[in-house]
């Protein structure tokens, strides 16, 4: 096979420093179009971002060039720098060290895509 086929879904969770609700309605947009922009940016083909003012859920295909944790160092490392520069009340923001990564089946993507949509009405990863 002269080609490769990667089609690695995977859900991944991180949540702001010590929990903070950073993330109000003024800049949740925004921060969401960035990190799917930071994906794609890198190869990984973003399918929905979401999240709740503590945290957020991106849901992207893993691109065959890069690492789950090159992945995150960039879009956490970018996405809190940029951030900075939005609002006088994001000066202090900063993500958690940590992270969640699941894999996903394909056949459980659309049912993941819900749960990510949902985050306002149900913010607990125990309820996918």
């Amino acid at each position: 096979m002269g080609q490769s086929l990667v089609r690695q879904y995977t859900h991944i969770v991180f949540s702001t420093k010590y929990r903070q609700p950073f993330l109000q309605p003024y800049i949740e947009s925004k921060m969401h179009a960035y990190l799917a922009g930071a994906c794609n940016d890198m190869g990984c083909r973003t399918i929905k971002v979401g999240g709740y003012v503590d945290h957020v859920h991106i849901l992207c295909n893993l691109g065959k060039m890069v690492s789950l944790s090159q992945l995150l160092q960039r879009i956490k490392g970018h996405s809190s720098q940029w951030v900075k520069t939005q609002h006088r009340d994001l000066r202090e923001f900063y993500w958690q060290n940590g992270y969640g990564a699941f894999s996903v089946s394909h056949s459980q993507v659309s049912k993941v895509v819900r749960y990510i949509e949902n985050q306002h009405v149900h913010p607990c990863l125990t309820d996918l």
